[in-house]
């Protein structure tokens, strides 16, 4: 479920697409995006799914694929992803888990940070716990 909340919308967008890909591939985008649709629920996104809805029905569909949808949830949901991720980066640290699963983690997030190269390490070696660093 989505309710508009900008830590989720990543999640919920990458959720969707492996979906519509292994079982939605051969359904029409109408029946793709209200199916996205349904797991829209609370928050400020049930009026944003309401306009939605009120262009399907009015067949004012202004996407061309269920990739230009997901888009607009992400922006929707996301605001300025890259300064919600650099965000995410500074305050990423390993605490209990073990390596594999902060490098996991720190890539999911760094992905849409726009950091690369010297500023990227510093923050992965700043979130590790201080007897790995």
């Amino acid at each position: 479920m989505f309710d508009g909340t900008s830590s989720k919308v990543s999640g919920f967008v990458t959720a969707c697409k492996l979906y519509i890909k292994i079982r939605m591939r051969e359904v029409p985008l109408k029946e793709q995006i209200q199916w996205v649709l349904s797991y829209i629920q609370g928050g400020s996104a049930d009026v944003w799914k309401e306009n939605i809805l009120e262009d399907l029905e009015a067949e004012e569909l202004e996407f061309e694929s269920v990739g230009e949808f997901l888009a607009e949830i992400k922006e929707f949901g996301g605001g300025d992803e890259e300064l919600v991720k650099i965000a995410e980066l500074k305050r990423i640290e390993q605490g209990r888990r073990s390596m594999e699963e902060l490098v996991q983690d720190f890539k999911r997030i760094a992905r849409e940070s726009g950091y690369e190269g010297c500023p990227l390490i510093k923050e992965f070696k700043r979130g590790m716990n201080g007897v790995i660093r």
